[in-house]
Parts: structure tokens; sequence; C-alpha cells
């Protein structure tokens, strides 16, 4: 059992290990990086990689690490701010690490499997790389995000959800550009898509909300 402690330590470390990782990720592959820092304004990055993605892909494996970090240490600092805690507990932290983890890897495993079932492996393995880059690149955001969340900015709830929204534009400016990547394709497959849509991209969040809400 972790205990709580009264300190920035923990948080810092975490933040540090994701620097860590996104420069290992850097000198993996120089030029892929310097290619997705500006993957969300150019569609570059998303043509040239899609064609050479494969299921376990060292480049992506560490910015979802670290996304994952990220994420985590976000999720905490907005529920220090809505119980208006200053213990850090450790445990929590953990927790919302392996369960964020979790749920995104299960979910793309689910998604490639019912994407087999429909005969849509091509099409959803593009859509899945594109959206997977683009929730790394929230990571990206997020990192410096959490600094300034910890060490320069005092954390409120319109602070917050200033910030959700902002990610929230930059993650539908994604879908959008993915649509719109395959939209011919999409067009002569739409109610399978749709069906995709609704069961492995909308249920689940709801599943989790009512969850959360229970």
């Amino acid at each position: 059992m972790y205990r709580d402690i009264i300190s920035n330590e923990i948080i810092t470390v975490l933040m540090v290990v994701g620097l860590a990782i996104i420069a290992t990720a850097k000198l993996v592959a120089p030029q892929r990086f310097n290619d997705f820092i500006y993957v969300l304004g150019n569609s570059k990055y998303l043509k040239i990689y899609t064609r050479d993605q494969k299921f376990l892909d060292k480049f992506d494996a560490l910015l979802f690490t670290n996304l994952v970090i990220s994420a985590s240490i976000f999720c905490y600092l907005a529920f220090r701010c809505v119980t208006q805690t200053k213990d850090i507990s450790v445990n929590l932290l953990f927790k919302l690490f392996f369960g964020i983890g979790s749920f995104v890897l299960i979910k793309v495993l689910v998604e490639r499997l019912v994407a087999s079932l429909f005969e849509l492996d091509k099409l959803i393995d593009q859509y899945l790389f594109q959206k997977i880059s683009y929730k790394n690149y929230l990571g990206l955001l997020l990192l410096p995000i959490n600094a300034i969340l910890v060490y320069s900015v005092d954390p409120t709830l319109p602070v917050f959800f200033t910030i959700i929204g902002l990610l929230l534009i930059v993650n539908i400016s994604g879908v959008i550009t993915t649509f719109k990547t395959h939209q011919n394709t999409i067009k002569g497959n739409l109610f399978y898509f749709i069906l995709y849509l609704c069961a492995l991209e909308i249920a689940p969040y709801i599943v989790l909300y009512k969850v959360f809400v229970w």
C-alpha cells in the first residue's frame, strides 16, 4: 500500500520520465519525430508513415507511454482540484496510469478484432494509426501543460475546462482530417463504419462515464 506524500516530487519524477521518453523517441527516429511535431497542420507524417506502420512500433510505443504518464498526471491534478486536497496519493497515480493505459490498449485490440470481423482491416488500421498519432500528440502537449499547472498556475476548474476544451479541439481536428483522407473508402463502407463508431468510439466512453458516476 502506497502512503500519501505531501510533495510534488513524484509528479516531477514522472514528468522527467516523460521528457526522457520523448527524447528517446527523437533519438530512435529523428526524422520521423521532426515530421511528427507538425502532424497537426501537415498531413505529411500521416501519408508517409501510415504505409510503414507495424503492430508493435517502437516510436509509437514510446510516445504512447508518455501519453499515459502525462494523461495520468493531468487527471490526478484535476482530481486534486475537484476534491481540494493537497496530498499526493502515489497509489491513485499508479491506478490512473494502469487504468488509462489498459483502457486504451484493450480498446485498440478490440477495434482491430472487430475490423477483422467486418473485413475492414486496411481502413481501420489506417484510421487507428492516425487516431493514435493525434492522441500521442496530445501527450506532447500535456507535458508542458502539466508543468505549468504544477509549478506556475494555480489550477482551478475553469482552467481545467479550458485546457480540456483545447485538447478536444485538437483531437476533433485530427478526426476530421482522418475522415477527409479516407472519405471515399468510408462512403463505400458507410454502414459498417457507422456501426464501428457507435460500438467502439462512443459506447466505451459512455460505459466509462456510467462507471464513474455510479
